[in-house]
């Protein structure tokens, strides 16, 4: 794939608690106080440079945005060909549900199945540039999936960390991408800090979520792209799976980059963090008014990948939710069971479990009147329903026996 040259605009890297400034152009995980690093942009002159129209007029996926990502140069692009994801309607659910419009952005159409390529490809990208040569992180799956494939790609060390309980489609694919896995009795923020503490004698970087400044770069095109698939429009709500919440915080930063620049107004789409009722720290410091979340005990969901009992950017989550007018909502596993069915059944999409419970927040939020039944909504599916159990279905024949096909 061919990604011509491009100016890029980033100025410097900043604190998201502090403010405090530091140079882009070298490593960094954390700020010197302990907090994220967000990727600061000359956004004046970016729009100076390029406008909407040359945007639409460029390959689609997300590296037509160069001019709002980090990379410098362009033969440090690290990628498996990621392809802007289809905005699919749910026409007979928004009619049997009395709601104006459902739309699900199907980010399992992306390389490796899940939207992880988005923030990983950025990531592995940078480390590229930076010169990074061993990248590990903890993940429940489809991230060090993500991390493998393009390590792979970039002929990057990769090493990953993943609960013991994780599905085993994920564990085969990020082996046999390359990377190497060891699996933990534990959860994700005990794999967390397995990584941490290694990263002196292991010599790797710590690539966990937020503790690098560019896998929200990736994951904030999931925005820039939706933006301009409804016209330069924003909706107006969107459900998202929140664990670590990087895609959240990320669009979040893009809706105003981008009304900075004058490519949207001053409207904003409210935002929905959807969480498990068996792991929701955000809901919990959502609904008590706490701008961080206390670690969730007992964590635990069959949707594997909102199964973050902590999230250092829980303080960038809850400002976007309060700052958006939006809110935070747990669902049951037997509801996310139902709402899979249901999507799959009704309109023949099959979501991954973490997609299906937006669906079932939806449905529950439009029930008690916490969304309107003329709201657009955009619900984020983040990865295909075939990297996750399914259940044994249908009846056998035998061929060999009289067929009743008028019973069939």
């Amino acid at each position: 794939m061919h990604f011509p040259e491009r100016p890029t605009f980033v100025t410097h890297l900043e604190c998201a608690m502090t403010g405090e400034r530091l140079p882009a152009d070298q490593p960094h995980n954390l700020s010197p106080k302990g907090y994220p690093l967000l990727v600061r942009y000359d956004l004046a002159a970016a729009a100076r440079a390029v406008g909407r129209d040359e945007i639409a007029a460029r390959p689609p996926g997300l590296w037509r945005y160069r001019e709002l990502l980090p990379l410098r140069r362009v033969e440090n692009i690290v990628s498996l060909g990621e392809v802007a994801t289809p905005l699919v309607e749910l026409p007979r659910l928004a009619r049997k549900l009395g709601g104006a419009e459902i739309l699900v952005k199907d980010e399992g159409r992306l390389p490796t199945g899940s939207f992880k390529a988005r923030g990983l490809c950025m990531a592995v990208s940078m480390a590229k540039e930076l010169g990074i040569a061993k990248m590990a992180m903890p993940t429940n799956g489809n991230a060090g999936a993500a991390l493998a494939a393009y390590c792979s790609r970039a002929g990057i060390e990769a090493v990953v960390f993943c609960p013991d309980d994780t599905p085993a489609i994920n564990m085969a694919e990020i082996a046999l991408q390359g990377a190497r896995l060891y699996r933990v009795n534990g959860l994700i923020n005990d794999c967390g800090r397995i990584v941490g503490e290694g990263k002196a004698a292991a010599g790797w970087f710590d690539t966990s979520t937020l503790k690098e400044p560019y896998r929200v770069e990736g994951k904030k095109t999931m925005g820039i792209e939706l933006a301009e698939q409804l016209g330069w429009e924003v909706p107006d709500v969107i459900f998202y799976p929140t664990g670590g919440g990087t895609g959240l915080i990320g669009m979040w930063k893009a809706f105003a980059e981008l009304e900075a620049m004058g490519w949207i107004g001053g409207k904003r789409p409210r935002m929905v963090a959807v969480q498990a009722s068996g792991c929701a720290p955000i809901v919990k410091a959502f609904a008590e008014g706490k701008r961080h979340a206390e670690p969730w005990q007992n964590a635990h969901t069959l949707a594997a990948g909102i199964r973050v009992p902590v999230a250092i950017g829980d303080f960038l989550i809850l400002d976007a939710l309060r700052e958006s007018g939006g809110f935070a909502i747990a669902v049951e596993d037997a509801d996310t069971k139902a709402a899979l069915a249901e999507v799959a059944r009704e309109e023949g999409l099959l979501l991954c479990p973490e997609g299906a419970a937006t669906y079932a927040a939806y449905r529950r939020a439009l029930a008690e009147g916490r969304v309107g039944r003329t709201d657009r909504v955009v619900l984020f599916n983040c990865a295909t329903g075939l990297k996750y159990p399914m259940p044994a279905v249908g009846q056998a024949l035998d061929r060999f026996k009289p067929i009743d096909h008028a019973s069939l």
